[in-house]
């Protein structure tokens, strides 16, 4: 008997690790690096995610004129262009530098995953691709939400809820209680359900609310597929 296609979500860039072997990574952390990666390959920008400062400077050495995007504990690093902003840079016009990434948990979870046998990049903008793509090529789906502080946040938790829930649709069986519970939770709820999070607050205290006008203005307009290819974020062929 051919086993069936399962799907579980998880939670923090050290537990990738358990998914290194057999799975597809989908990688979310909304508020913001996949939101902001998603979004710099939507303009045509070249996109690194990187986990550290060490990682950034030389890949950044052999780019042309590179902008170092990012944070670290919600504060731009000193000498980055500009901080994990999508609103910012779908604001800026040139769009032929490439982007450095740099986060606190989103763009670890990532370079953590660079080593598993696929690795999607999904956000709010590109959910129903997402769910079509992985779901006609893999039989083993982990959805990783970044986390922030030790907390799964509540817009990592209805994203990965989101995708779950379309893979479920489509025969994926959920490997464990978690993931029942969190697709369960949060899968018919409207978008606006998660803005008691913490990081919605965040955006509050620190002045950058126009990235979350920017997130919820920005739901499934994206009718595309993103992948990390040795490094980079790249967007993926229809035909592929």
């Amino acid at each position: 008997m051919t086993p069936r296609a399962s799907v579980v979500i998880d939670c923090f860039p050290d537990s990738v690790r358990r998914y290194r072997e057999g799975y597809a990574i989908v990688a979310i952390d909304v508020i913001r690096a996949t939101t902001t990666a998603v979004t710099a390959v939507c303009q045509g920008r070249r996109c690194f995610p990187v986990p550290s400062i060490e990682h950034a400077l030389p890949i950044a050495a052999r780019l042309d004129q590179p902008l170092l995007v990012g944070e670290l504990g919600g504060n731009m690093p000193y000498g980055f262009d500009m901080t994990n902003s999508p609103a910012e840079l779908a604001a800026r016009n040139d769009v032929s530098r490439p982007i450095i990434l740099l986060s606190s948990s989103g763009t670890q979870m990532i370079h953590n995953a660079a080593e598993c046998d696929a690795v999607y990049i999904a956000c709010l903008r590109n959910v129903s691709a997402t769910i079509e793509h992985v779901a006609e090529r893999h039989k083993r789906v982990a959805i990783i939400g970044a986390g922030t502080r030790g907390e799964f946040r509540e817009e990592d938790q209805y994203c990965c809820a989101r995708v779950a829930a379309g893979l479920v649709e489509r025969g994926f069986v959920p490997e464990d209680q978690q993931t029942r519970d969190v697709t369960r939770h949060w899968q018919d709820e409207p978008v606006q359900c998660w803005l008691p999070s913490r990081s919605v607050e965040y955006l509050r205290k620190s002045g950058q609310l126009r990235d979350l006008d920017f997130i919820l203005a920005h739901v499934e307009d994206v009718p595309a597929t993103f992948m990390l290819k040795h490094g980079e974020v790249v967007l993926m062929p229809v035909s592929e």
